[in-house]
């Protein structure tokens, strides 16, 4: 079986080096999963302008939507991307694995986003009448829905490269789910 390498900086396009050097700079690290994307000339400015464009969706939001996505991927990277990003949103660690699990307990308006969105990602872009009812009863909008499709499409992209690709998750690694917090 082929291995799938991230390549280092040299071996990127003089655009995706000039990428990477801003990642480094904002970071401090480039992500794996970004040098991955820069294999291809267009595909790591492409994939930032998707994930950093304007949301309706606060950060915390987000976060929460990439945490419920990665899980129904089994995305290892982008699970252990977003535990760290979601504690820099201020989630604690058990209401991330709270999320991961497909609710939010601590928090009405979040629970009805991570039901929405659990819904959204395990039936391929549809959702139950009850989470989208829920969604807008909790006081999100139309536009908001559109924001969390958005995140999800994002969010799937990711994982599915890294659940082909498989290279090296360079954040703390997640914790395991158990079968209780599915």
């Amino acid at each position: 079986m082929e291995k799938f390498k991230v390549p280092s900086r040299a071996e990127v396009s003089e655009s995706n080096q000039g990428i990477f050097d801003n990642l480094e700079k904002g970071l401090g690290f480039v992500p794996n999963l970004y040098a991955y994307y820069a294999k291809n000339d267009t595909a790591l400015a492409d994939y930032l302008a998707l994930q950093n464009r304007k949301s309706t969706l606060k950060a915390k939001e987000r976060e929460a939507v990439n945490l419920v996505v990665s899980q129904i991927n089994d995305c290892r990277y982008c699970q252990s991307a977003h535990t760290v990003l979601g504690k820099m949103n201020g989630f604690t660690e058990d209401q991330v694995l709270e999320i991961r699990g497909g609710s939010a307990s601590f928090d009405d308006k979040l629970d009805a986003l991570v039901k929405f969105t659990h819904s959204v990602t395990t039936n391929r872009g549809s959702a139950t009448s009850e989470s989208k009812e829920a969604f807008f009863a909790a006081g999100y909008s139309e536009a908001n829905l559109i924001d969390v499709v958005i995140v999800v499409g994002d969010k799937t992209i990711s994982n599915y490269i890294h659940n082909i690709a498989g290279f090296e998750i360079d954040f703390p690694l997640a914790a395991e789910l158990v079968a209780e917090q599915v």
